[in-house]
């Protein structure tokens, strides 16, 4: 379990490298965006090659550090019934999910999506708008966005197992957090606190 907890923590680090190099892409297409819209109304002057350089940098933002995301717990979950069951259930059901949904359907992607990305490469495929951008490096974002979200898809199983088998914390509750429970008791502990001085 020690070699999978390391190969746990290396996927982490390299979805964390890039979840944190993707932020300043959010940067970027502020900056693109905006100089856009200005130089659109302010002087009657537009570019397809740069509206679909925003069109790339948003879905480099979304496919990159979709991984990331995975890594932090930061996609909707609908807990309606799992956040009534014990931590354990829940680990159990993550598994499941994983195994048997997530990774499947990544995989699929990925496959599919690989050849899409090499035939545009190939063939040099651009763009069918006026003065548009080569397309090949959106088309590479696709299975390397869906590898990265694979590779913290086998993280995060590789920390569940650990979590059952009493080796690591649980994954779906980051070190020092606390649940909206214990943080509303908190709140009320320090309220009642606040009146009775």
């Amino acid at each position: 379990m020690r070699g999978l907890l390391a190969l746990s923590r290396f996927l982490d680090g390299v979805n964390t490298v890039v979840g944190q190099l993707v932020s300043w892409v959010i940067l970027i297409v502020v900056i693109v965006s905006a100089t856009n819209a200005v130089f659109r109304k302010a002087f009657d002057m537009s570019s397809n090659a740069w509206l679909e350089l925003q069109w790339y940098m948003f879905g480099a933002i979304f496919l990159l550090a979709s991984g990331y995301t995975l890594l932090k717990n930061g996609h909707v979950r609908v807990d309606i019934i799992n956040a009534r069951l014990s931590e354990r259930t829940q680990i159990k059901i993550d598994i499941f999910g994983i195994l048997v949904l997530f990774l499947p359907v990544c995989i699929y992607i990925l496959l599919l999506s690989v050849p899409q990305a090499v035939d545009s490469y190939l063939l040099h495929e651009t763009s069918s708008n006026a003065g548009g951008l080569i397309r090949w490096p959106v088309k590479a974002l696709i299975p390397l966005g869906f590898l990265l979200l694979s590779a913290a898809g086998v993280s995060h199983l590789i920390k569940c197992v650990g979590f059952l088998t009493g080796q690591c914390p649980n994954p779906n509750r980051p070190e020092g957090s606390k649940t909206a429970e214990e943080r509303l008791a908190d709140e009320i502990a320090a309220n009642a606190q606040a009146k009775t001085k």
